[in-house]
This record gives structure tokens, C-alpha cells and sequence, in this order.
């Protein structure tokens, strides 16, 4: 698969995105933002293909490249994998000045047989960089005829980072896996309740709970796409009923592509707080049309809440009317804000970086006229609003701790580096346990004291 600009402006133009067709032209410039040398953009687009790929369990993961690249992204986001630990290897051909001179084809080429025959995976992603992209390596050829000489599919991704954001690299991530992966085999059997997730990538093992609940009322979930997932079931996808979108737009491409090959449709869902996943376990049954099924789901809610109502209560008598400033990407921007009120608390404000229209609609529907909310969020505006707002709790992406720190109040991570699962039923009970724990601890007090030497 060649990038060309035709192929970016198709991935920047998705019918299915609200940044798309919900923005005009200056608002939508974000979309198609290209990194600027030496700036620090949130991520190229090589970030976002091995993001979305790499929770694929049982492939080796190749970057064809300067070590430095496979070195700062490898091992930064908490997937979890329920058997084969394969992605959990950095594998990188370490190119050199003289592989930048006389090209780095031939490398490739043996790094791909070292791997193929040393571990054997189901798989080779091979993913190239700015710096083999601009001396005009052809990964596509190399990856073809590995492919044929050591009979396992190598995979090429082509996302190297100067060619835009990392939202891109992570539909360049999901164009790879529709054309190479998608269809090439048939599942053992179907059932009429198969679903795909889509943009799930099991941080912290929080996708577990939800398969749990799926199986509970007899749905299965075919393809996990790419969250603790195997090469095989991806390969498999297309015999699914209904694609799942889990809080993202990163692989919308992925979602209207197979609706339109496969006639397979799609809808998105959270699974973050219990009105979210209420939601989500109605909307999928009643997209898969069967009313028995329907009665299961909500025998399953009513139980589920009831036991998550007597779980709930003392953290709720403990945390209502507390004060957060919510600082996140896209969906979570809201989905969290629904989740924090069923535990009583207030959100004062949040982000609506990489969120779209419809997101910031719903963020303002959630905070009613009162909350703020935050395009840019640099440390100083930060603290302006925590100071604003009288915050007692920050939740946002971890690089922001140490602003937390400034001010003085606890905070939560609730962005991929975490280890704890905040999704489905179980996951509001973690996510209200560690709030409590943050908020309560006795550390906070004793920050907060005036040092013995400004008495």
C-alpha cells in the first residue's frame, strides 16, 4: 500500500467523522496538521500506526528504521494480552549512515528472515519511518517476497512520521490491516450474534470485563480489533455481524470500509460509566435484532447495577459534591464526566482537544452552563482553572501530574500509560476506588502545611 496524497486526503475525509463533515475548513485544520521538525505535535503518524497495531498479541512487530524510533514508542501504552507476549518484543533494523546511502532494502530483507525463523510468529508487521521513506526503500516489494521465500505473511505499514498527524498513522494502521488481513481467511463457524471491536486496545485489561458481559447474554466477539488480539481473528473480521467503535474515531476508516465491502454495519459506544455501558449493551442487541436476546441484556443490566449500587455506595457517600477538572482526548472528554457523576462528583471542567462536534455537544449537555471547558490545556491554564474552580482532584494524561503537583491536589491518570481498568461495571468500582484513594490520602494534608521555614 503506497501513501500518496490521494491516499491521506481519502483517511482525512472520512464520511463517518464528525471532524470531517461537522467542521469547516478552519476549524478542521487540525485534521490535517502535518508535525513540524523538532516540535512536539502529540505523536507522528508512525506513533499512531504501532499504537493501534502493536496490542496485536501474536505478531512481531519490525521497525524499519533508526533505533531511536522503535526506542520512544516501544512499551509506552498498558495492553495487556491473555496468552501469546510476542508484541511485547521491539524488533528494529537499526539503520545506518550506510544503509541511509546505498538504501536499506537488503537489511530488511535479513531482518525479516532472522525474525521469521528465530520466533516463528503468526506474522510480521513491518513499519517504515521518515528516514527509509525519504532514501525510497520499497517495504511493500521486500515484505512481498519475504512473504513468499519464508511462507508467513509479513505485513507492510506505511506510516512514516513527516506525513501527518498521529490520528492518521492510526487509519494508515487500520488501511494496513484491510488490505492485507481482513478477508484472507474464514472463521471454524458464525453465529448470529458475532461483533467486532474496533479501536479497543485493552489498557490496563479493561476490555476482559466487557467480553464477560457480551458472553453472558450470548454475544461473541469475533474480532478484537486490536486489543489482545491474534493475527487469525483479525484475519477473520469480515464474518462479523455488527462492528462495536469503542470511544474513538481513530479507525473510522476501518468501520465504513467494511460496511461498505462487507455490508457490515457499525456503531459507536463507551464503556465508561454505567449509563455508557447500559447503552452499549442495549444498542448492541438491539442492532443485532433478536428480541430474546434483548430480555437477556436487560435481566443482565438489572443485576449488574444492583450488585454495583450496594458496591458503589459507600465510595459515593465519601466522594459526592467533590470537584474534578477533567483533562483528556476525544471521547473520554465526556464518557469519563458520565461516569464521574454516577459517583456523585462534580466536573467543573474538561478538554476538548481531538474531541468532535458531537463530543463537545455532549460535554455541554453533561456540564450544563456552569462547566468550562479547555481547547489547550498548557500547564499555566491549568492552574488557573484548578485555582478557578477549587478543584479537588485533577484527572488527566500523565505528563500532567507533576501540574497537580503545583497545585496542590491529588490526581488520577486516565490515559493509556495507567494500570488500572476503568471500563464496564467493575471498572466504576476500581475507578471510584482509586479516586477515594487519591483524594483521602493523608499525604495531601501535609502538603498543604506551610513549611517550617515561611512559619
Amino acid at each position: 500500500m503506497k501513501v500518496t496524497q490521494g491516499k491521506i486526503n481519502e483517511l482525512l475525509t472520512q464520511s463517518g467523522c464528525e471532524h470531517n463533515h461537522k467542521k469547516d475548513q478552519k476549524k478542521n485544520k487540525s485534521c490535517t496538521q502535518v508535525a513540524q521538525p523538532g516540535a512536539a505535535q502529540g505523536g507522528c503518524a508512525f506513533d499512531g500506526a504501532s499504537i493501534a497495531l502493536v496490542p496485536v498479541t501474536d505478531v512481531a512487530h519490525l521497525v524499519h528504521g533508526p533505533i531511536a524510533c522503535a526506542g520512544n514508542s516501544w512499551g509506552s501504552r498498558g495492553s495487556l494480552t491473555s496468552g501469546p507476549t510476542m508484541f511485547k518484543m521491539g524488533f528494529t533494523t537499526d539503520i545506518s549512515e550506510n544503509d541511509v546511502i546505498f538504501g536499506g532494502d537488503k537489511r530488511l530483507y535479513k531482518a525479516i528472515k532472522e525474525v521469521a525463523q528465530r520466533y516463528q510468529p503468526a506474522a510480521i508487521f513491518v513499519y517504515s519511518t521518515c528516514v527509509t521513506a525519504l532514501i525510497g526503500d520499497d517495504i511493500d516489494a521486500v515484505c512481498k517476497a519475504a512473504s513468499e521465500k519464508f511462507e508467513i505473511p509479513v505485513i507492510p505499514v506505511n506510516s512514516p512520521g513527516f506525513v501527518g498527524s498521529k490520528n492518521l498513522g492510526n487509519r494508515l494502521g487500520g488501511e494496513a490491516l484491510l488490505e492485507y488481513v481482513v478477508g484472507t481467511k474464514e472463521p471454524p463457524y458464525t453465529t448470529p450474534y458475532d461483533i467486532n471491536l474496533i479501536g479497543e486496545y485493552n489498557i490496563a485489561g479493561e476490555m476482559w470485563p466487557v467480553i464477560e458481559l457480551f458472553e453472558k447474554v450470548g454475544i461473541r466477539v469475533l474480532a478484537k480489533i486490536t486489543g489482545d488480539a491474534r493475527y487469525e481473528e483479525i484475519c477473520y473480521a469480515h464474518r462479523a455481524k455488527l462492528n462495536v467503535m469503542i470511544c474513538s474515531k481513530a479507525l473510522i476508516n476501518m468501520a465504513t470500509k467494511m460496511k461498505e465491502r462487507y455490508g457490515i454495519p457499525y456503531i459507536e459506544e463507551s464503556f465508561y460509566g454505567i449509563a455508557d455501558m447500559n447503552r452499549c449493551l442495549r444498542n448492541v442487541a438491539a442492532q443485532l435484532g433478536d428480541p430474546a436476546l434483548q430480555e437477556r441484556v436487560e435481566q443482565l443490566i438489572a443485576d449488574e447495577t444492583a450488585k454495583l449500587d450496594i458496591a458503589l455506595a459507600p465510595y459515593r457517600e465519601r466522594l459526592k459534591d467533590k470537584r474534578m477538572v477533567l483533562y483528556t482526548g476525544g471521547v473520554k472528554s465526556w464518557s469519563v464526566i458520565s461516569a464521574a457523576q454516577d459517583l456523585g462528583m462534580k466536573v467543573c471542567a474538561t478538554s476538548t482537544k481531538k474531541s468532535t462536534e458531537e463530543d463537545k455537544a455532549k460535554i455541554k449537555e453533561l456540564l450544563g452552563e456552569d462547566g468550562m471547558t479547555l481547547e489547550k490545556g498548557s500547564p499555566a491554564e491549568l492552574l488557573n482553572v484548578i485555582e478557578k474552580t477549587r478543584a479537588d482532584l485533577l484527572v488527566a494524561g500523565g505528563r500532567n501530574q507533576y501540574t497537580a503537583l503545583k497545585a496542590r491536589i491529588p490526581f488520577l491518570d486516565i490515559n493509556q500509560e495507567r494500570h488500572h481498568p476503568y471500563a464496564a461495571y467493575s471498572g466504576m468500582v476500581e475507578m471510584a476506588k482509586e479516586i477515594d484513594e487519591a483524594l483521602y490520602s493523608p499525604i495531601w494534608a501535609q502538603v498543604r502545611e506551610v513549611a517550617p521555614w515561611d512559619r
